[in-house]
C-alpha cells in the first residue's frame, strides 16, 4: 500500500498516510492495555480501533468484541465495569454485581492490576518505537572498515570514475580516517578544494590506483524534511544544487553558508536531477533547532539533509547493539520533546512547533512518499510521542489515572468520587483546548 500512496496524492494520499501510521500506534496502545489487564485478571469487554458505528466485530472465546469502527482516528478498551470508552465508572452496574465479578472490573481490581494496566499503553509505544529503530539500524549496518563505497548516489553533470567496491585510502593526498572519528572525517572535509572532481586514491581489485571522484559532501539532497521549504517547491531526493544566485558550488557547506546568509531573502537555485537543469526559487525559514544540552537556536533552513557522495559499504550490526541504538533514540526524542515544549511555555521557541493533525497527516503522507524505511521510522517517532503524552499528569490521559492511583496507595482510598469528575471535566477541558490550539497552529503557523 505505501508504494501507491504517492501516486494519490494530494487529500486521499494524506488521509491514508494518516490513517495507517495512526491505527498501527493506537493498536499497539490499546493492546499493551488489553493483554496486561487481561494477565492481570482485568476482563476486557471491548478492543475498538476506531468510533462510531461497527463496520466489523467478532466475539472470542474470553468474551471480548474485537471491532473495527467507522471513524480510524482512535480506539479504545472498554473493561467490565467502564461505563464509556473513556473508561468512567458505570456505577449501577457494579452495584449489582456479584462480588467474585468485581475483581475482574477495572475499578474493582486490585491497585497493583490497575496501575499495571494504565501504564502499560504508552510502555507498549515505547516498545514499538525501540523495536523498529533496532530493526532499521540493524538493516542498515554499520560502515565498513576501512571506508568502501558501496553504491554511488548521483552527485551532478561532472563525469567521475569513482565506482562500488572501491576502497578509499585517499582524498586528495590525504589519509581517510577511521569512520569512527567524526572529528577527522569534518578536518578531512575542511581541508578539501571545494571542486566537482578531486582525485581519490582507491584500492580496486587488489590494485591501488587513483581516480577522479566528486567532493566529498556535494550539495546532494539524501533526506526531505516534510513541510520545508525544498518539499513545497517539489525538490526531491537525489537532487544536486550546482549554483545558488548564479555563482556555481561544489560542497554541502557551501549551500548551507548561503541559506544561513540569506537571512530569509529567495535564493536562485540551479538543481541537476537525472541528466537535466531546473531552476527553483526557494525562500529559506526560521527554524527552532535542538542544541547540546537541551537548549535551541533559530536558524534559516530550506529542509534538505545531505551526506557522502556514495552510500558506504556496511556490515551487519549486532541485535545487542541495535537494541541499544533504538533505545537511545526513543530516549532523545523523549527528552527532545519535554525540551521542546518547556522552551514553547517559557516563550523560548515559536509555539508553531506544535503540530496538529493536519501537520501530521502531511508529515505522514510526505514520509511515506519517500519510501517504507522513512515512514516506520516516523511510525516510531510519532508512537514515543503519543506514549509521551500520555504519561502527562492530566486527568483523562494515562498519567491522570496513574497520580490517582498514587493517591490512592498514599492515602489509602480513592479520591472521592465527586472530586474524581471534576478533575475529569478539567482534564478533557485541557486535551481539548490543547487540541483546538494544536488545530490552530495548522491552519495559521
Amino acid at each position: 500500500m505505501l508504494e501507491i500512496i504517492p501516486q494519490f496524492g494530494g487529500l486521499l494520499g494524506t488521509l491514508a498516510a494518516f490513517v495507517v501510521a495512526l491505527s498501527v500506534i493506537v493498536a499497539i496502545h490499546e493492546y499493551g492495555h488489553y493483554i496486561i489487564g487481561r494477565l492481570s485478571g482485568i476482563k476486557a469487554e471491548v478492543f475498538s480501533l476506531g468510533f462510531g458505528p461497527v463496520i466489523y466485530s467478532r466475539m472470542d472465546k474470553r468474551g471480548t468484541k474485537w471491532q473495527f469502527a467507522l471513524l480510524p482516528f482512535g480506539g479504545y478498551v472498554k473493561f467490565l465495569g467502564d461505563a464509556n470508552a473513556a473508561s468512567g465508572k458505570d456505577g449501577e452496574a457494579m452495584e449489582e454485581m456479584p462480588e467474585e465479578m468485581l475483581r475482574h472490573t477495572m475499578h474493582g481490581a486490585p491497585l497493583w492490576a490497575r496501575a499495571a494496566t494504565v501504564v502499560a499503553g504508552p510502555l507498549f509505544n515505547f516498545m514499538l518505537s525501540i523495536a523498529v529503530f533496532a530493526v532499521v539500524i540493524a538493516l542498515r549496518g554499520q560502515v565498513s572498515e576501512p571506508l568502501t563505497v558501496g553504491e554511488m548516489r548521483p552527485t551532478g553533470p561532472a563525469v567521475v570514475e569513482l565506482m562500488p567496491g572501491d576502497e578509499i585510502l585517499q582524498i586528495e593526498g590525504m589519509d581517510v580516517p577511521s569512520f569512527e572519528d567524526a572529528s577527522g572525517f569534518d578536518a578531512l572535509a575542511e581541508a578539501l578544494p571545494q571542486q566537482p572532481v578531486l582525485d581519490y586514491t582507491v584500492l580496486r581489485e587488489g590494485r591501488e590506483m587513483v581516480v577522479d571522484g566528486p567532493f566529498l559532501y556535494p550539495p546532494i539532497v539524501t533526506q526531505l524534511s516534510p513541510k520545508s521549504a525544498a518539499y513545497e517547491i517539489d525538490m526531491k531526493v537525489g537532487d544536486v544544487v550546482t549554483a545558488i544566485d548564479g555563482t556555481p558550488i561544489a560542497a554541502f557547506a557551501q549551500l548551507k553558508t548561503a541559506v544561513e546568509a540569506s537571512e530569509g531573502a529567495p535564493l536562485d537555485l540551479e538543481v541537476w536531477r537525472d541528466g537535466q537543469m531546473l531552476d527553483f526559487v526557494l525562500t529559506p525559514r526560521a527554524t527552532d533547532e535542538p542544541q547540546e544540552g537541551g537548549s535551541f537556536a533559530t536558524n534559516w533552513r530550506i529542509g534538505i539533509a545531505g551526506g557522502f557522495a556514495f552510500e558506504p559499504a556496511t556490515e551487519p550490526l549486532g541485535i545487542g547493539q541495535s537494541v541499544w541504538a533504538g533505545v537511545n533514540q526513543t530516549g532523545a526524542i523523549m527528552r527532545g520533546s519535554v525540551s521542546g515544549l518547556w522552551h514553547m511555555i517559557t516563550g523560548k521557541i515559536s509555539s508553531c512547533n506544535m503540530a496538529g493533525p493536519i501537520s501530521i497527516a502531511q508529515i505522514s503522507k510526505a514520509q511515506a512518499s519517500q519510501g517504507i524505511e522513512s515512514f516506520v521510522w516516523f511510525i516510531a517517532v510519532l508512537s514515543t510521542a503519543v506514549g509521551l503524552l500520555n504519561l502527562f499528569p492530566i486527568p483523562m490521559l494515562d498519567g491522570g489515572h496513574l497520580v490517582f492511583y498514587a493517591y490512592e496507595a498514599v492515602a489509602g482510598r480513592p479520591p472521592n468520587e465527586k472530586v474524581m469528575q471534576v478533575l475529569m471535566a478539567i482534564g478533557m477541558t485541557i486535551v481539548l483546548s490543547l487540541m483546538l490550539f494544536a488545530l490552530f497552529n495548522d491552519l495559521t503557523c
